[in-house]
């Protein structure tokens, strides 16, 4: 008999890959070259730096190592005892079972998070012109003649994407000169916080030309011409000017979207602002004067609600306060399932004092962090190789079952540990763990071997958007955007052009391909671009208005030289973000910070 066994990655990832591996051979696996979403291959993610992460292996309260039931028995009374008690989750773990956890916070009437630390604005900004975040299937990428990505990483972060991208034409917007940038047919490296103007001027532009798809337009878009005033509104010379770019530049671009088959594959480096929702209507609303959605080898690529169409079990109504800006001191009992939001939330000072001022801090995860050291009661979770779960995907229509690799020694699953809970409670109404599993599967379309999301649509917006398919696309018609004119901006505008040391620059923080936010490789270095005048290895302070942090440069001619790039995975990141929530979506805003460099001596 056989021990080879399939599974499914849980790292926050696009790709969600099928995995196929052997008990026997345990870690060593391979991607599943059959799977429509994965070409064979794995990441170094998985493969290497999962497996050489140091595991918590045994259950601490007050740092002192205790057995698994004396450490649960203390979670217990934990929340017992409190009558204010919050559950923050992280994305160390994106099974669905990690959800379970709801069902006890409904039970002792706790809270929960609402929002978004990644792509909450994002997918505002869709809803608004759409009314609905349907995910565009692969197969239309495959079809595509032209892909733009924009604000996107894909060699980092959505890698198993590239073979769908082969052959075309390739356009890159971002600030950065990326892998992914430096493979394309054409670059475009804009200013920071600019895209939604990029997505007005091409709009306009389109329009001038008499570019735009009438015949969709009529029919699914009809305000179509208010859209074009609104595009006139915005100066052109001034605006090309303010976002770095030229009519040169945009014509480039425009040469290869119009009329050809274009996906826009966009990240959520284009929405970590307040105005990151204003971002992803914009570039909505030049795609449908495109006429891009609907249609074979088009639309535009987000992250999408992979709960969409599922009859969520774990959905729960109690109350909730936003992720990006929790008030922890708020609670007697936090519990920290699966995240580090010590060091991953926006302005760590913030966070880490009022973590600090928790009367019962638990933690709950794989790994030590900056989180874990400051917990009261720590638990071990067990891996997505040691349970079984359910994978779905914001990046495809896939679903995956995870089938248990393993057995380990230590650790607790999240069913297990709600399940303790509730008998401590006595709490009644807790399913098997194989029913909810089944329950998730038993939703899903099969097709060739595959389970399929019921939400899946071979052509989204085919007929229509919103919900039922009947409402028309609503164009983006206001942008309030008063951040270059606030007193947190000019504090930190460039003091002379004479001293590059003394000029202000926008801090990008994007993901590493050595981590996954803060688990695993850590960094400590600053990207400048060589122009800056900083020295390579040299120790330098950035600051904000929110704190300040020291750090290696590492310099680069691929950063923009108004650019400081700190990848989320770098300690003391979050010193410098700001712990405001964007206007749309409440999402986190990393990128809506402008920081001084100062050198520091070695």
């Amino acid at each position: 008999m056989s021990d080879t066994i399939h599974t499914a990655c849980g790292l926050d990832c696009y790709d969600a890959c099928r995995i196929i591996t052997d008990k026997a051979a345990y870690p060593k696996m391979k991607g599943d070259a059959s799977h429509p979403a994965g070409n064979g291959a794995l990441c170094a993610l998985l493969n290497k730096y999962m497996h050489e992460a140091q595991r918590i292996e045994k259950p601490r309260i007050k740092g002192k190592e205790v057995s698994m039931e004396e450490a649960m028995e203390a979670v217990a009374d934990a929340f017992k005892s409190s009558s204010y008690s919050l559950l923050w989750r992280g994305s160390g773990n994106l099974g669905v079972m990690q959800d379970i956890t709801n069902l006890f916070i409904e039970r002792v009437n706790g809270t929960l998070t609402s929002g978004s630390l990644c792509d909450g604005a994002g997918d505002a900004g869709i809803k608004m012109g759409r009314g609905i975040n349907r995910t565009l299937p692969l197969e239309q990428i495959e079809k595509a003649e032209t892909i733009v990505v924009w604000g996107r990483n894909i060699t980092v972060t959505n890698s198993h994407l590239m073979p769908f991208i082969e052959g075309k034409n390739l356009v890159v917007i971002d600030p950065i000169k990326t892998a992914i940038a430096k493979k394309a047919d054409f670059h475009m490296q804009i200013e920071p916080r600019m895209d939604y103007y990029i997505a007005i001027m091409l709009a306009r532009f389109v329009f001038m030309e008499d570019g735009q798809d009438d015949a969709w337009l009529e029919e699914f878009a009809p305000e179509f011409e208010d859209f074009y005033d609104y595009t006139r509104e915005h100066r052109i010379k001034a605006i090309l000017e303010h976002i770095g770019t030229d009519l040169g530049e945009m014509g480039r671009v425009l040469e290869y979207i119009r009329g050809k088959k274009t996906v826009f594959l966009v990240g959520a480096g284009v929405q970590k602002y307040t105005t990151g929702s204003y971002t992803l209507h914009a570039i909505d609303s030049l795609a449908a004067v495109l006429g891009l959605f609907g249609k074979e080898g088009c639309g535009v690529h987000y992250l999408g609600n992979s709960r969409m169409g599922f009859e969520d079990p774990f959905d729960v109504k109690v109350k909730r306060v936003p992720k990006a800006t929790t008030p922890f001191s708020q609670f007697e009992t936090v519990l920290v399932q699966g995240g580090n939001p010590a060091a991953s939330m926006p302005d760590s000072n913030r966070v880490r004092k009022e973590l600090e001022g928790v009367e019962n801090l638990i933690y709950f995860g794989l790994y030590e962090n900056e989180t874990s050291a400051l917990a009261d009661i720590v638990i071990p979770a067990k891996n997505f190789f040691e349970k079984e779960d359910v994978r779905l995907s914001y990046g495809h229509q896939y679903v995956e079952k995870m089938n248990k690799i393993i057995e380990s020694p230590f650790g607790i699953s999240e069913y297990d540990f709600t399940k303790y809970l509730f008998d401590a409670f006595g709490f009644s109404g807790l399913k098997e763990e194989q029913e909810y599993i089944q329950l998730w599967l038993d939703q899903c379309e099969q097709e060739d071997g595959c389970f399929r999301s019921p939400a899946c649509e071979s052509l989204p917006y085919e007929e229509g958007f919103g919900e039922d398919g009947d409402d028309e696309f609503e164009f983006i018609d206001d942008y309030d955007d008063d951040f270059i004119n606030t007193k947190r901006f000019r504090k930190y505008r460039k003091v002379s052009k004479n001293k590059p040391k003394d000029e202000t620059f926008w801090l990008l923080s994007p993901k590493s391909a050595k981590s996954l936010n803060t688990q695993f490789v850590r960094d400590d270095r600053v990207g400048l671009h060589p122009d800056t005048g900083y020295e390579e290895g040299e120790t330098v302070l950035l600051s904000s208005e929110h704190g300040e942090h020291t750090f290696r440069v590492h310099l680069s001619e691929d950063i923009r030289p108004n650019c400081a790039v700190v990848t989320n995975n770098t300690v003391g990141v979050n010193y410098l973000t700001p712990a405001i929530l964007s206007d749309e979506g409440e999402n986190a805003c990393y990128q809506e910070v402008k920081v001084t460099i100062r050198k520091m001596e070695n």
